[in-house]
């Protein structure tokens, strides 16, 4: 039998005694540093933001404002009639007076707005300023195809739009239509949205005749009767495009004509005080509008010619319908547009080569710009 001797017990009782001081000497350590850390003051920096984010909020508002305020200015209203009568509760006051909108584009009286609003080349209409003054305007250019009208006043130190670059835009960028729709009531009625579309290309049903616009801007931007005309602009109050089509049977889906088209005929306005027109006399569609035409035609790229004017240079010459416009003065084109825009940048007389793709065999045919009356 085993008898645990006085040594070993007492060797046991100072290994327990000592096991016990060790854990009060750590619990009392603990309690201390838990109540030091009770004492030590927490200092915690509260930011108020929500203050910050409502004066951004109402700074980009006011912003917004003025850049609205200061681009209504420059809009105007355009009659074909000179009357007092033109209510909303008239019928057909549209119809009638031929109500729509306009944008000045220089201090000296250059105003853009639609041909069905302004009227042909040569025709007279009436031109109401923001301050309420009226002016007779005369149009001095005017396109069917792309539905713009330039008008002239007789005037000078006028408000004026800043032109964008309508081939830097972007989908879902912001943008405001300004116009007078329905009638004076409601001129310079102001719509948000955004830019819905790019390039579009719809057809424009005339009676029985049937005309194509391309290279549209597509917007949800509201666009009602009496808007036609009116400017498209950008956040920066710039102006990228004149509305002009609104689809009657959808919601949120208006068209503008982008702006980059006439830059070259401004340009030569106000530095000649005219334009003379140089012309190719043809019809042409691009990629978009071939299916429309025939289902059988595939173009990647360049100018299907539909027509050729009898009035035109090119009229018994090389060029046949069907043949594909590919170059112009060895510049690539892949819109109507693009051949308008820089044949608007020609005078009369001036020569132009043009390089044709007719199946697979490409030719050169150089021609002598004629001049549209």
């Amino acid at each position: 039998m085993y008898y645990e001797s006085k040594s070993d017990r007492k060797k046991g009782q100072i290994i327990i005694i000592a096991f016990m001081i060790t854990i009060v000497a750590l619990l009392g350590v603990l309690i201390i540093k838990l109540d030091s850390n009770k004492n030590v003051e927490t200092t915690t920096t509260n930011y108020d933001v929500s203050k910050l984010s409502t004066n951004i909020e109402e700074n980009v508002e006011k912003d917004t404002s003025e850049m609205i305020n200061s681009v209504v200015k420059s809009v105007v209203g355009i009659s074909k009639l000179q009357t007092n009568g033109n209510s909303i509760f008239l019928n057909s006051s549209e119809e009638k007076l031929g109500l729509g909108s306009g944008i000045i584009l220089s201090d000296n009286g250059y105003i853009l707005t639609n041909q069905h609003v302004a009227g042909n080349k040569y025709s007279n209409c009436y031109i109401t300023l923001e301050s309420g003054i009226t002016y007779n305007g005369s149009v001095v250019w005017s396109d069917n195809n792309l539905d713009l009208a330039i008008v002239k006043i007789t005037a000078s130190n006028l408000d004026y739009i800043e032109l964008a670059d309508s081939d830097n835009i972007n989908l879902a960028d912001e943008v405001y239509a300004i116009g007078n729709p329905i009638g004076i009531e409601f001129q310079r009625t102001v719509t948000k949205g955004i830019i819905s579309g790019i390039d579009r290309t719809i057809k424009i049903e005339e009676g029985e005749q049937g005309n194509y616009m391309e290279d549209l801007i597509q917007t949800d931007a509201t666009i009602n009767e009496g808007n036609s005309g009116g400017p498209l602009i950008n956040t920066n109050g710039e102006l990228i495009g004149i509305n002009t089509v609104k689809i009657s049977d959808a919601e949120g889906i208006g068209f503008a004509v982008p702006i980059n088209i006439i830059k070259p005929i401004l340009e030569k306005l106000i530095q000649n005080g005219k334009f003379d027109e140089a012309y190719l006399g043809i019809y042409g569609y691009d990629k978009e509008v071939i299916p429309y035409l025939d289902s059988n035609l595939n173009i990647q790229s360049g100018v299907y010619v539909a027509t050729i004017l009898a009035d035109g240079p090119l009229f018994n010459k090389e060029l046949k319908v069907g043949d594909i416009i590919t170059k112009i003065d060895n510049i690539e084109i892949s819109k109507m547009n693009d051949l308008k825009k820089y044949i608007y940048t020609k005078s009369p007389g001036e020569k132009v080569n043009l390089t044709i793709k007719r199946g697979e065999r490409e030719t050169n045919l150089e021609v002598d710009l004629g001049y549209k009356m």
